[in-house]
């Protein structure tokens, strides 16, 4: 099984590392109230996906309430991350931002603070054109030395980085990868037919139904919670191309994916981590906990998939 190591014949990324596999965009931990990051919590969160099987970690995405910390939370949340995983799987940092000098910025810091790339969100206010994207991202890259990867998400930056768009964001040299997140699987054919190994796609949703059309990696939430059995379908069905083992390991997650998926999927993860005893503190308003009524069902769920006796373990 190609369990998404380095050293695979893939093209050579800072560090040595190709980036490929089941990536976790990590959730941040905070202290009662949201008053502060968790530092110690997000420790330990790194540790226990690192401990079960995940390839890669990725502070400060959409997930990560990017938006809700200050710049010095931020380093602080890099700076833990990256040293917490000392090396052991890539570290990514989400660096998006409305303006391109912020996003230079961010990506600078994340770099020089030991970050294997970074992960960028077009300008998602002013519904940048083409050649806006094109300059921003060729921008960043120039400014930096780590790979990038692109993230398309038109539900949240309000632009949509077609195949066409990312084939020409995929001449400069940096942009390597993809997170492809809307929930049209035939883009990752399309951007793989158009773009072929000059960027590779990582799936940002669909992760059991892109890795059958050419994903070389999915970015995760589910995977906060199941790094194991995220991490087992994905490589199953991408790597080892074998359905028979890759479905009932989809089917066990699915249950799950409501939870950590719309406009839930901040506060339904920190709640399952509250359930398996394993607390990462509530989501930053607006965000609100998951409410109470859905607690239950979503507790029912941890149990089926043994993750409430998998979270016990880790917390002792």
């Amino acid at each position: 099984m190609d369990d998404g190591g380095s050293g695979d014949g893939g093209k050579p990324m800072a560090h040595g590392k190709k980036f490929r596999g089941c990536y976790t965009v990590l959730i941040t931990p905070f202290t009662e109230g949201g008053a502060a990051v968790d530092l110690k919590a997000l420790e330990r969160l790194v540790e226990f996906q690192i401990r079960e099987g995940i390839r890669g970690l990725i502070p400060l995405g959409s997930t990560g309430e990017f938006l809700s910390v200050s710049p010095e939370e931020r380093t602080a949340i890099v700076e833990t991350v990256v040293k917490t995983a000392a090396g052991r799987v890539p570290v990514l940092i989400g660096t998006g931002a409305e303006d391109t000098r912020e996003v230079v910025r961010t990506s600078r810091e994340a770099e020089a603070l030991g970050a294997d790339g970074v992960m960028i969100i077009p300008p998602f206010y002013s519904v940048p054109t083409e050649d806006e994207l094109y300059l921003h991202y060729k921008t960043v890259a120039d400014a930096i030395g780590i790979p990038i990867m692109v993230y398309n998400n038109p539900a949240t930056a309000n632009v949509d980085l077609t195949p066409k768009i990312l084939a020409r964001l995929a001449t400069i040299e940096s942009c390597l990868y993809v997170k492809e997140s809307t929930l049209e699987v035939t883009r990752v054919r399309d951007i793989v037919d158009l773009c072929g190994d000059r960027m590779e796609v990582f799936a940002g949703v669909l992760g059991y139904e892109s890795a059958w059309l050419g994903a070389i990696g999915w970015v995760a939430v589910c995977s906060n919670l199941a790094p194991k059995l995220s991490t087992d379908m994905f490589h199953a069905a991408a790597f080892d191309r074998d359905m028979d083992k890759a479905l009932p390991l989809y089917r066990q997650l699915m249950p799950l994916l409501p939870f950590v998926g719309g406009p839930r999927y901040v506060s339904g993860t920190k709640a399952g981590f509250r359930l398996m005893g394993m607390p990462m503190g509530d989501p930053r308003p607006p965000r609100l906990p998951l409410p109470g009524a859905d607690m239950a069902t979503l507790g029912a769920v941890l149990q089926h998939m043994g993750l409430l006796a998998e979270g016990a373990r880790q917390a002792a």
